[in-house]
């Protein structure tokens, strides 16, 4: 059988790798050192024309299973790697292989938690595995795999964003039944202590933190916010301002309500609510909208706050939104980003950047006692905390100090 490449290519450079070659044995001068999380599957990490392809070793049956599982997974905007090809037809005795585009800036669990994982930075890595399940869910995909070595993170803001990276076992249904959802949630309980027990015996895990008590905990957190998005609210009718408070939460939430379904309690003079379509991204497609920035949440929501400020400091409440925001874009961000020296920029991406400028403006004016102005924040931030920082898109964590 002659070497086939099927998928969305756009670089035909691919079909020149050494396909015929086990993937342990490829030669360094095609691949690229980034850290890799546990996996039971050969993984690397190739480097054509200044993009990153992750390729995993892996049946045939599976990697088309798989490519058509990310496919599914993008159409309906989940958070998950982007498939690019599988291969098949190679030398007698190999694997297929599946092709994936590299998660710029992410980074897997165990390089997250390098040096002494803090509580604090437990908390927001979970809370990130838990929305990703969330909206897993909610679209209709049984994981069956949940893991944080099946997971990587990228920083958002203060928190984490996470994505699927691997959906060998999963499948995909209209709804996800009940009794899904529950065993999704038993297989990651059993998953997470795993791993937590795993970092405890490498010394990697705070002393404070309980392995048993962290799986727990997430999917106690979980069932809350299942509960939040899905669950109905009994209201009084004249308290229909409550329905409007839960729409702010779950926009906090970072989850869009598109429909609402409104019944009768029979006998009563109340109304049953429940959110009928929820969809994370909030921020994101507001920020997107207005200016055409792709950010993950937390940073999204971090800009918009620049934003509002932005509007009011300038006395543009009455001004159409559209207009604010090509304004902000042009005096605000723009010249923030372009400020920062080319060979630095690439150390984070530029939703994350301006973040931390923003916060770095923060402390100055806490010290100084007033304002210190973002042109004297971005140089300060330049000279005395982004130079020092390792390079996140190439190939390093940064601590999380």
């Amino acid at each position: 059988m002659a070497l086939q490449i099927t998928g969305a290519l756009g670089e035909p450079e691919l079909i020149r790798l050494p396909w015929h070659l086990p993937l342990a044995e490829w030669p360094e001068h095609h691949l690229v050192d980034l850290p890799r999380g546990i996996s039971r599957h050969v993984v690397r990490f190739a480097r054509l024309n200044g993009r990153v392809y992750a390729i995993k070793e892996i049946s045939e049956r599976y990697a088309k299973r798989e490519y058509k599982l990310l496919w599914d997974l993008a159409r309906l905007d989940a958070p998950a790697v982007e498939p690019v090809a599988y291969v098949t037809g190679r030398e007698e005795g190999l694997d297929a292989a599946l092709i994936t585009r590299h998660l710029q800036f992410s980074l897997p669990y165990r390089a997250v938690m390098s040096g002494t994982l803090r509580p604090d930075t437990l908390t927001r890595l979970l809370d990130a595995l838990v929305v990703l399940l969330v909206r897993l869910h909610l679209v209709g995909f049984y994981w069956g795999d949940c893991s944080l070595s099946n997971t990587l993170f990228r920083r958002d803001a203060g928190a984490f964003a996470a994505y699927l990276v691997d959906a060998e076992t999963g499948e995909e249904h209209p709804m996800i039944s009940e009794g899904q959802r529950l065993h999704d949630i038993e297989i990651a309980h059993t998953n997470i202590f795993g791993e937590m027990l795993d970092l405890q015996a490498g010394e990697l895990l705070h002393p404070s933190v309980d392995p048993e008590e962290t799986a727990d905990d997430i999917v106690a957190r979980y069932h809350r916010l299942w509960a939040e998005l899905t669950q109905d609210e009994i209201i009084e009718e004249v308290d229909w301002h409550r329905v409007e408070q839960r729409i702010r939460r779950l926009n906090l939430l970072g989850f869009d309500v598109a429909e609402m379904m409104v019944r009768r309690k029979v006998g009563t003079g109340r109304l049953i609510v429940r959110p009928k379509v929820v969809d994370a991204g909030h921020h994101q497609r507001r920020l997107l909208r207005l200016t055409g920035l792709d950010a993950e949440e937390n940073q999204a929501r971090r800009l918009l706050n620049d934003l509002d400020g932005f509007r009011v400091a300038k006395g543009l409440r009455h001004e159409d939104e559209a207009v604010v925001a090509h304004r902000w874009l042009a005096e605000v961000f723009q010249p923030t980003i372009a400020a920062v020296p080319e060979e630095l920029r690439r150390k984070l991406d530029p939703a994350q950047l301006f973040h931390e400028v923003l916060d770095h403006r923060w402390y100055l004016s806490e010290a100084a006692g007033r304002d210190v102005g973002l042109d004297a924040a971005v140089k300060s931030y330049v000279d005395n905390v982004l130079v020092f920082k390792p390079d996140e898109k190439a190939l390093l964590p940064e601590s999380d100090s």
